[in-house]
């Protein structure tokens, strides 16, 4: 068996940071590593991959339709450690990119699957399902993975109840991310005397009530401060209600309106008075002239809260990035969203998969299965947490509270108090948004208003979507 070069004392290890929508920036950290066999510690757990000679999907090449390449380009003497390393080295398998555009990678898709060139797989996004299913663009993947295999076993609760149908898995889902945070500077939050939300959470106290009392106090529009400066405040505030407007019921493989739980409108309310008051910045006329990245302001003293999913994190490529928008890395901290006083005590994060989707009529599936089979061996990898763990602390300058932090709100992402926002609902996703976009109002109604005036054509929406899924056939 190929031994891994993450075996040896010293490895260069490329680190790839997305930028936007397909810009890639990417640096070379020489780390330090233990000669632990990471291999040994999960074979010991019944995590392994297959042999050589007994993989099936070995000795093929994969196409790969995205909007950026994420496998290639790395120099010969960089040293990659990741799931499409194993899948080259392990089993002589390789990844063939055909490029596309984020705003053409629909319509790519479905010429080429109905051209009869399909590609064997795209990126996983939570805004693939169900849609891109039921236009028969993406394929079911039951008959390649097996999330009780102690491999996926982690990610089964996820897959099952948020992607799967009928029993029927519709991903190769590799990790869960947690794509909701609540980002703040402490030296700000020392200047006005607020006590600080990590220490909240960790005695439980950390809640709605304890967030609105600290944006009435900072927030001055006359001072050009906001509390809240992201673009998804709203639904990041939302997914901390434990539940969605429309939700997926695995009994019966149908989608349900939701909008009647009391859960939801005690989150709206909240909303409501973060917006009769003031309390967020009015990204949607000024965004361009004035903050210009989300969260920013927080350097100057002029934010209170970056709430927006992890992308306000994921995409710091650099430590002078990072603090051009959130001051010293040193002050910085992360915390989960607020629980609601009045709701059962969880903390909930909104989550999103990470992993592959194989394409309608893939001309190799089996090889798609092995390299997310490869991918997810690396994700829980031992030695290769600790590389992502190191390059946070000294490339980005994360303190080891923030790391824990982020950690555990990364276990909250995988447990079941993880939810889900459907966003490509077909027609329902219009009046998803007029549901939930409270930061664009100018006279925000109340939330009984908004059901009424949403209810009907909400309604029917899902039930055109549930048509769809039951006249779904993925053999056809």
């Amino acid at each position: 068996m190929l031994k891994r070069t993450l075996a040896v004392l010293l490895a260069v290890v490329l680190i790839v940071a997305l930028v936007g929508c397909g810009s890639q920036k990417r640096q070379t950290i020489q780390l330090t590593l233990s000669t632990e066999d990471a291999e040994d510690i999960l074979a010991a757990a019944g995590v392994v991959l297959p042999d050589y000679e007994e993989a099936v999907g070995a000795d093929t090449t994969i196409t790969y339709l995205y909007y950026y390449d994420d496998f290639h380009n790395y120099s010969e003497d960089e040293i990659i450690q990741t799931g499409y390393w194993t899948f080259q080295n392990k089993y002589n398998g390789n990844v063939e990119w055909r490029e596309t555009t984020w705003a053409d990678l629909s319509n790519d898709l479905a010429t080429a699957v109905l051209g009869g060139t399909p590609p064997d797989f795209t990126r996983a996004w939570e805004s693939n399902f169900p849609t891109f299913f039921t236009q028969q663009m993406l394929a079911p993947v039951g008959d390649y993975i097996d999330y009780n295999d102690p491999l996926w076993s982690e990610l089964k609760y996820f897959s099952d109840t948020f992607f799967s149908i009928g029993g029927e898995p519709y991903m190769f889902i590799t990790d869960v991310q947690n794509n909701s945070c609540v980002l703040y500077n402490r030296r700000v939050f020392n200047e006005y005397g607020f006590d600080d939300p990590a220490e909240l959470f960790l005695n439980d106290e950390w809640t709605w009530d304890q967030m609105l009392d600290m944006a009435m106090d900072f927030s001055d529009p006359d001072e050009n401060r906001y509390a809240f400066n992201s673009w998804h405040t709203d639904a990041t505030f939302l997914s901390s209600t434990g539940t969605y407007v429309v939700l997926l019921d695995q009994e019966s493989g149908q989608f349900y309106t939701n909008y009647d739980d009391p859960r939801l409108e005690r989150g709206a309310l909240m909303l409501m008075e973060f917006n009769k008051n003031d309390l967020h910045y009015p990204i949607w006329n000024t965004w361009s002239l004035n903050r210009g990245e989300s969260a920013g302001g927080m350097k100057e003293g002029e934010t209170l809260f970056g709430m927006d999913s992890r992308f306000i994190l994921d995409e710091m490529v650099s430590r002078e990035a990072f603090e051009n928008i959130y001051g010293d890395a040193g002050d910085v901290m992360v915390v989960p969203v607020p629980r609601d006083p009045n709701g059962d005590g969880e903390y909930y994060i909104d989550s999103v998969p990470s992993g592959y989707c194989l394409c309608k009529n893939a001309p190799h599936p089996e090889a798609v299965a092995l390299l997310a089979a490869c991918e997810r061996f690396k994700i829980i990898d031992p030695t290769v947490v600790r590389i992502d763990e190191r390059q946070k602390r000294e490339k980005l300058g994360w303190t080891q509270e923030m790391l824990d932090m982020w950690n555990e709100m990364y276990k909250i992402a995988k447990s079941k108090t993880t939810i889900v926002q459907y966003s490509n609902l077909g027609n329902a996703s219009t009046y998803l948004g007029n549901m939930i976009g409270f930061n664009n109002w100018d006279n925000p109604s109340s939330w009984a208003e908004l059901k009424e005036s949403n209810r009907d054509p909400l309604d029917n929406a899902v039930a055109e979507l549930n048509e769809m899924l039951a006249s779904y056939d993925p053999a056809a």
